[in-house]
């Protein structure tokens, strides 16, 4: 059992029976009252990030969260389909699950699944990953003073902001972290 001393930024741990990451911590105590951790926590099925602040006798169990490496294989209208690295198993995820991260996957790319009691909970892909532009408007230089940027579209179909001197048929590498273009490739 964690005690609120345990409460560091990365330890995971049950609240309300779903596994929650804690992002960052404050320890404060006053003269006479017991120690207090005010905390930023995120639940690792929904992905809600909230304030939440405990008292010194609280106790947590710890949360079964591990990786595994999995390949994204396919989707369809609500599903993504994966299979385990190891076991050679496949499974679905739902799209609410992958979230945002479904613009940047790619049929074949290897992910990193995060469970919690055997279960699938998401994905973590790369942080940076190299697409092809597959279309893109011609650039034109004009009056600008500095980094102009066009809107582009990579193999996945997510829409980019690229400079203006990346054309169709371009590689580029993306940050997967906040969608944006990193280098050309």
């Amino acid at each position: 059992m964690y005690g609120i001393t345990d409460l560091k930024t990365g330890t995971k741990f049950i609240l309300n029976r779903e596994p929650h990451e804690v992002l960052s911590f404050q320890h404060s105590k006053k003269a006479r009252g017991g120690g207090i951790m005010r905390t930023k926590l995120k639940n690792l099925i929904t992905g809600a990030i909230f304030d939440k602040t405990f008292k010194g006798n609280d106790k947590f169990e710890p949360a079964n969260v591990f990786r595994a490496k999995a390949s994204f294989l396919y989707h369809d209208e609500q599903n993504f389909h994966f299979m385990d690295s190891t076991s050679y198993e496949q499974f679905t995820i739902t799209t609410g699950i992958i979230g945002d991260k479904k613009n940047y996957l790619q049929e074949g790319m290897e992910v990193d699944l995060v469970k919690f009691d055997d279960k699938p909970i998401g994905i973590d892909l790369p942080i940076k990953i190299t697409y092809e532009i597959i279309a893109t408007e011609p650039g034109v230089k004009g009056d600008t003073a500095q980094g102009a940027t066009k809107a582009a579209t990579i193999a996945t179909g997510a829409s980019i902001n690229v400079p203006l001197f990346i054309n169709q048929g371009d590689k580029v590498v993306v940050d997967t972290r906040d969608g944006n273009y990193v280098e050309r490739a």
